[in-house]
């Protein structure tokens, strides 16, 4: 996997395109325009920065991880590639219409498309492309250069090669310890994780105490590193609420369906630390 393309330099893209870059592979990151191109670089360039500074990346290692990576709008500059992860928004047509496009535009006939999903059934976006056998989920964790797990999602239809690859690359590459998932919403993490989260938005919602409080009681109590309202800011509540929706649609569970406290939050933009405020400020 020398030539590597990631679509969507967001929190998740651009932390997958610099652990990419770090271990070697060369890495062309797609974003939708100029500004968001440059946001994703800037997002990489400090993350970079921070690494070198804490003493965790010599700083030419950090300057080979620079030189890796190339910034563009176009699809086309991904028809040499590998393997692409998409790593766009949590939205199933946003997506599908990435997968269309990169079946389009990728030209090698062994290249895998990966998808960062951590909600969407795999064979869905599979389907978009010619190609559903050579279509994996492979799920990392925000902060990604931090967080060693990826979940490994196979479609019915993805191939034991694309597996094996897939597999191959996340662990011996990228370092990461991989657990491997059937797909279906949620898949692992999420599928344990969400209600969690939903359960502290509804005790929350109800009056029965206080976000801080809460929090609290999980770090201090549970040894959590972070509360669950606190994490819910770090994940991003529109993209929570995004994994919530797939997962009631799936399993119909009750303790599945999004909470209105999410959904309205999400819809005034208060979605955590992204947008600056969510269940706490992160404005200074």
């Amino acid at each position: 996997m020398e030539r590597v393309g990631v679509v969507g330099c967001g929190l998740m893209g651009s932390g997958i395109a610099e652990i990419v870059a770090r271990s070697g592979s060369s890495v062309v990151v797609i974003e939708r325009n100029t500004d968001a191109l440059n946001l994703g670089r800037d997002r990489i360039e400090k993350s970079l920065a921070r690494a070198v500074s804490s003493g965790k990346l010599p700083d030419d290692e950090a300057n080979r991880a620079r030189a890796n990576l190339t910034y563009s709008e176009d699809f086309k500059k991904l028809a040499d590639a590998q393997l692409v992860i998409e790593a766009v928004a949590e939205d199933e047509k946003t997506k599908v219409d990435v997968f269309k496009t990169l079946d389009a535009v990728v030209q090698d006939p062994a290249a895998i498309l990966a998808t960062n999903t951590s909600s969407i059934p795999i064979i869905k976006l599979a389907m978009a492309t010619r190609r559903p056998e050579q279509v994996i989920g492979l799920h990392f964790f925000n902060p990604v250069p931090v967080l060693r797990l990826v979940e490994l999602i196979s479609s019915l239809l993805t191939s034991p090669d694309t597996t094996a690859r897939a597999r191959d690359f996340a662990s011996t590459a990228l370092k990461k310890k991989v657990i491997t998932s059937p797909d279906r919403a949620g898949f692992v993490v999420n599928a344990l994780l969400i209600p969690y989260l939903l359960s502290a938005v509804r005790m929350l919602e109800s009056g029965f105490a206080s976000a801080e409080d809460i929090d609290t009681g999980m770090v201090v109590g549970c040894a959590h590193p972070l509360g669950p309202l606190a994490l819910t800011d770090l994940i991003g509540l529109d993209t929570t609420l995004a994994v919530a929706e797939s997962l009631f649609e799936e399993f119909k569970e009750p303790h599945m369906a999004p909470p209105p406290l999410l959904s309205r939050m999400t819809q005034a933009g208060l979605l955590g630390r992204k947008s600056g405020q969510g269940f706490y400020s992160y404005k200074h």
